[in-house]
């Protein structure tokens, strides 16, 4: 098949080469001399260094539905950064430092524009945590069922130097829970959200300003995911645990820092919680319960500290509250929660 059928066909070889160049060109702004040269092979090179014991961390995750709510807006930036903090977010909780990222991008019809703002997101994501793109796969499917269908994911590998991997081992009854604001939704909840405004089919919905918000809805529902690791790296020493808190909220996360002994109890109203989750709850009538059950209610992290600790990680990050305490669990669910 020549490069002209192939073109016909829907995949035009000579503007996929282009493309890749300029990616190319984006992922040398975020190299320093730990990124080898790969000599044209199929596969990015790092050389770890300066570790005495160190243990790998890796994550992967897309910004799933968020992505259609930046479709319709065109406007791809803040996605291209989410995609590089979610990731890096979650290996944070083991204590580790990103080192490197990988990108999936593939797309039924190339839109130069389109990549170019998206790979500007990345790249302005990984230089915010010192992460070096090394590489990643683009890829053009014709046979997608819309021209704007884009898929993304992204892959991080972080190191964490043996002696310091947060695990639960450290936590015991009576430990703080310091809760670390969200900037909004981040990337989770999105598809209950599109079927509350029905955004598929109204999406002018997006341009529609809200008082309580004060700006566009588009505009809220873009707000980037916010980034830990440089508010939260230098207070790992004293920190016995970190939960992103993501899809399936404090319930579906909180556990996974806890031993089975333990409960976190969050005392309700002792965060703010922003305004965006108020008028989800509100236009779409859903219980209470089930938007803690969905959304991050306003905490994007949530770290476990010594109490005598509490002062210290609040004058180093601030903006934190302290949330909750670590208590015996007995029979009851691993997270609860007080006050209204």
């Amino acid at each position: 098949m020549t490069s002209e059928a192939y073109r016909l066909s829907g995949v035009d070889l000579d503007a996929m080469d282009g493309l890749k160049e300029r990616f190319k060109a984006f992922a040398a702004m975020t190299h320093g001399p730990e990124v080898l040269s790969s000599g044209g092979s199929f596969a990015g090179l790092y050389q770890l260094a300066g570790y005495r014991q160190p243990v790998l961390v890796a994550s992967t995750d897309g910004v799933g539905t968020k992505l259609r709510i930046a479709a319709h807006l065109g406007h791809f930036e803040s996605v291209g950064q989410d995609l590089v903090t979610l990731n890096v977010n979650d290996i944070l909780t083991r204590g580790a430092k990103p080192l490197f990222f990988l990108d999936y991008i593939s797309f039924s019809t190339l839109d130069e524009q389109i990549m170019d703002t998206l790979m500007r997101g990345i790249v302005w994501g990984c230089r915010e945590v010192g992460c070096a793109l090394i590489g990643g796969e683009t890829a053009q499917h014709p046979a997608a069922k819309d021209e704007h269908d884009l898929e993304l994911a992204g892959f991080v590998v972080g190191a964490v130097e043996r002696d310091d991997l947060l695990d639960s081992s450290g936590v015991k009854a009576g430990d703080r829970l310091v809760g670390i604001p969200s900037s909004g939704l981040h990337t989770n909840g999105f598809s209950l959200v599109n079927r509350v405004f029905n955004i598929e089919q109204n999406p002018s919905v997006l341009y529609r300003r809200y008082d309580e918000l004060g700006h566009q809805l588009g505009e809220e529902l873009l707000v980037r995911h916010r980034c830990y690791y440089p508010l939260l790296e230098p207070v790992l020493g004293i920190t016995k645990g970190l939960a992103h808190i993501t899809g399936g909220g404090l319930s579906g996360k909180m556990p996974a820092i806890l031993p089975d002994d333990l409960a976190a109890s969050f005392q309700r109203g002792s965060w703010p919680v922003p305004p965006i989750f108020d008028l989800i709850r509100s236009e779409g009538g859903i219980d209470p319960e089930e938007m803690y059950r969905v959304f991050n209610m306003g905490l994007g992290m949530v770290a476990v500290c010594d109490e005598a600790d509490v002062p210290a990680f609040q004058a180093a990050v601030a903006g934190t509250h302290v949330v909750g305490t670590i208590v015996p669990r007995g029979e009851q669910d691993q997270v609860t929660y007080t006050g209204h």
